[in-house]
């Protein structure tokens, strides 16, 4: 999160807001990767598995359009 909110903005609020969400997403990935290591509840770790499924799919996404390396307009 650190990394994320320390990020300078970079003048593309299109590249900005990929970047920041592949972050966002990450984390995301962390946190729900810790609820299947250490949770109990079989409902939050179904949830948790999801989450990394989706995740990992929009961060290929916003892979894919940093990567075409997109202007604004």
């Amino acid at each position: 999160m650190d990394k994320m909110l320390a990020m300078q903005p970079s003048g593309n609020v299109d590249k900005d807001f990929a970047t920041m969400m592949k972050m966002h997403h990450q984390m995301a990935i962390d946190m729900a990767k810790t609820e299947l290591a250490k949770g109990d509840s079989k409902e939050m770790k179904a949830l948790a598995k999801q989450i990394i499924k989706d995740a990992q799919r929009d961060i290929g996404k916003f892979d894919r359009w940093l990567d075409q390396g997109k202007t604004p307009g």
